[in-house]
């Protein structure tokens, strides 16, 4: 493929994003990103930025007919995805969605009404209605979450042990939602949780990937944090024996076509019960190590698919979720509290042999952190590739003795490191030949 003179706008500047820029930029398309912010880790790799918030879609639309831009892609962030389909519509250029399934997608009521028909399980879930000065309906089995109907990152969210609080932070929820609804679901905190990623070309889902997320210490008001996401998931197996079916019968049901659909849930007395989707990747670099175990590139289908409509690649392996054998981990180190003064480790973890892919910061020397108990507690992605899952625990355990984030005093800001002993091997029956 060469799309050489062809011109193409990735919506949000985002690292993941960096991504889609480079894959464009190898198959010679001229690109361009565009957000709110001044500066972006895509807009500096891109060959030119713009600083208009994404949900500006007139201007975004004015802005690509100036450009003459010939596609329009997004793929990470759920703010994205309806102006993306919008910003298309607007300029009659590929999209890999619909608005019917860009709903479906990103609004958890649709979302879990649409699992409920096709037989996919979901997180129970209480009406807002039974909360009352009363104290609420004596059913309710507390702690509940209670979180916007559609954003991210945590963002908007509050574990309630009474109605009173349920109260608080439903005001709190309503303000991080676009339309102002909430979600009251019964807290799954003890049990796991569970990741599933497929990509559409031509209408066939294939799966990409399955992983264990890893949240934060309770006792460290880091439970809504994701400090680990492991590949593949121990759980790959059951899911493909119980459940991959039904969710692949619903995702053609909606009419995808083409693009990645990601689903977030726990596993629950053998039950995969989902509460999250997006029309898009999960956030990290996972598309990278798939590329770099199997070979196949993820972000040069996408591309393909803005600048032409259709994904012509072969099909891929339905064997390819296992990564050969491998184990994958995208770590997320928090940090509390502090003014960064100084980064031990970085490049040692980056040197040859240690299977560390790449590292995204997101605080550096001179940054305060702040406790927000949310993904801002992150100090950065770092993306490991262990040959096993010993080898992985060996490189995570690695990382953890190496890498410390210094303060003004000279202490380690880095805390609530993942228990290693969580990663557990993949069991025998998770073979190619189970599928």
């Amino acid at each position: 493929m060469n799309f050489k003179n062809k011109r193409l706008l990735i919506l949000a500047g985002a690292h993941q994003h960096t991504k889609l820029v480079l894959a464009a930029q190898r198959l010679g398309a001229y690109t361009i990103v565009t957000d709110y912010l001044a500066d972006s880790p895509a807009k500096r790799v891109a060959d030119k930025a713009y600083r208009i918030d994404i949900k500006d879609v007139p201007a975004i639309v004015e802005m690509c007919r100036d450009e003459r831009i010939d596609g329009v892609l997004q793929g990470y962030i759920d703010p994205c995805q309806r102006p993306y389909c919008r910003i298309c519509e607007s300029l009659s250029l590929p999209c890999y969605g619909t608005w019917d399934q860009f709903f479906a997608l990103t609004d958890k009521h649709a979302f879990k009404k649409m699992c409920t028909e096709c037989g996919v399980d979901t997180v129970p879930e209480y009406s807002p209605d039974i909360f009352g000065e009363s104290g609420g309906d004596a059913s309710v089995e507390y702690p509940v979450l209670v979180k916007p109907v559609d954003s991210r990152g945590s963002r908007g969210q509050s574990i309630c042990y009474s109605a009173d609080e349920v109260a608080s932070a439903t005001d709190a929820a309503k303000r991080e939602s676009s339309n102002g609804d909430v979600l009251i679901e019964k807290y799954m905190g003890n049990k796991n949780e569970f990741q599933v990623t497929y990509f559409f070309i031509d209408g066939v889902p294939y799966l990409l990937r399955t992983a264990d997320r890893h949240l934060g210490d309770i006792a460290l008001g880091l439970e809504k944090v994701g400090i680990c996401t492991v590949s593949p998931s121990v759980y790959t197996y059951d899911y493909l024996r119980k459940t991959n079916a039904r969710v692949m019968n619903m995702l053609k049901r909606l009419g995808i076509k083409n693009g990645p659909v990601f689903m977030q849930g726990f596993v629950d007395d053998g039950k995969f019960r989902f509460f999250d989707p997006g029309f898009r990747f999960p956030g990290g670099e996972y598309e990278a190590m798939f590329k770099e175990i199997t070979g196949i590139d993820i972000m040069s289908m996408m591309v393909e698919f803005a600048l032409t409509g259709r994904i012509t690649s072969p099909p891929i392996p339905e064997d390819a979720v296992f990564l050969g054998g491998r184990r994958v981990a995208i770590l997320f180190p928090t940090v509390r509290d502090g003014v960064v003064t100084q980064i031990v480790g970085r490049d040692d973890i980056l040197a040859d042999g240690h299977g560390v892919l790449f590292v995204n910061q997101k605080y550096y020397e001179g940054d305060r952190v702040e406790m927000s108990y949310n993904v801002n507690q992150r100090f950065a992605e770092i993306d490991v590739i262990g040959r096993d899952t010993a080898d992985l625990v060996e490189k995570i355990r690695y990382i953890y003795d190496t890498m410390a984030v210094l303060d003004e005093r000279g202490s380690d800001m880095l805390f609530g490191k993942l228990d290693l002993a969580e990663i557990k091997p993949l069991p025998e029956k998770t073979q190619p030949e189970a599928l």
